[in-house]
């Protein structure tokens, strides 16, 4: 007598986009719409019988297989330089929704700062065949962006511009926000200013916040100067000597931190001095603790989830053949007043 319970490769066998029409009751190609672009297409009703289909069969695209047949594998690559970052988190965050969709998976790779492993995972994602790279780092392996780009890879840098690698920039607009920043504190009637900064060192977005800082201030004939301080931990005894020299000075005094991480930290060491009612403090970069810190820190908020989705949709016009010249996108900075800029005696 013959077996007639099913083979164990039936049962076990991988879904394929067949059996997902089979069991949603739907074609082939409205399957495959769903996970393309053309997803906006498909009425939500259908989207959602194609996902509880998807759901209950275990179906996963295979992305490697669909690249070898001449397709795409609809992965797209980041390469970050601090996924520790709160700018890199909510950037990340607004790209893999953009992603999302548009029918495309995010591949994040962090280098923290690392220039051997941001090379290695550029490897990698030249390995999985991505469709499309979007690149914020310090951009330390710039030869093999240029290959990646010469070879035909689409690509964006978010933030950072790197040489004279020849694409698409999508970032703050530096010299607006940092003038903005400066009318604001001097309107609240600070004297002497200080721009906070990380370590320049060749890094584009820093380095045009510290000129248009410089720029601004010997326009106004006002007293400012740039510190650059290595914030590797929050407790920065040099930073805090810093501060209490600031603290001291006769004239009302104020720090603009150039982003996030200089802020907190800034915060932490003016809490350690007991300096919050004695310096005026303006970070860029809005973080969920700056209305609760000290007396409400004042913020000029950068606009990341438009940036990281302006990155994302520019990324893929050129995924579909957009060969018009590289452009650089600047978004402006929205400006959130608190106690920590209230207005000198």
């Amino acid at each position: 007598m013959s077996d007639l319970r099913p083979q164990a490769q039936d049962s076990t066998r991988r879904p394929t986009i067949r059996d997902v029409a089979r069991d949603a009751g739907i074609s082939k190609t409205s399957v495959s719409r769903y996970f393309g672009a053309e997803r906006h297409r498909l009425s939500e009703a259908m989207q959602a019988r194609i996902e509880r289909s998807v759901e209950r069969l275990g179906f996963r695209p295979d992305r490697i297989a669909a690249s070898l047949r001449g397709g795409r594998t609809r992965l797209i690559g980041a390469l970050v330089a601090d996924i520790r970052n709160p700018y890199s988190v909510a950037l990340i965050h607004a790209a893999e929704r953009a992603c999302g969709d548009a029918g495309y998976s995010l591949m994040v790779c962090n280098t923290d700062n690392d220039e051997t492993l941001e090379r290695r995972h550029l490897d990698v994602l030249d390995g999985y065949s991505v469709d499309g790279l979007i690149v914020n780092t310090v951009g330390r392996n710039t030869e093999a962006l240029e290959a990646m780009r010469e070879r035909g890879l689409p690509m964006v840098l978010v933030d950072r511009q790197i040489g004279a690698l020849d694409c698409d920039m999508v970032g703050l607009d530096d010299l607006a926000a940092v003038g903005e920043a400066i009318d604001h504190l001097v309107a609240h009637g600070f004297e002497r200013l200080e721009l906070i900064i990380e370590p320049i060192a060749g890094i584009s977005s820093r380095i045009a916040r510290a000129e248009a800082f410089e720029a601004e201030c010997r326009h106004r004939g006002l007293a400012g100067t740039v510190h650059e301080a290595i914030i590797d931990e929050l407790d920065t005894p040099a930073l805090d000597q810093r501060l209490a020299e600031l603290i001291t000075e006769p004239r009302p005094t104020a720090v603009l931190c150039a982003n996030g991480v200089v802020t907190l930290a800034v915060c932490h060491a003016l809490q350690r001095l007991g300096g919050f009612d004695q310096l005026g403090v303006l970070g860029i970069d809005e973080l969920a603790w700056c209305a609760l810190a000290g007396p409400g820190i004042s913020t000029l908020a950068q606009p990341v989830d438009a940036i990281g989705r302006r990155a994302i949709e520019t990324l893929l016009a050129r995924i579909e053949g957009d060969a018009a010249p590289a452009t650089i996108h600047r978004l402006p900075a929205t400006l959130n007043v608190r106690g920590s800029t209230a207005p000198t005696a």
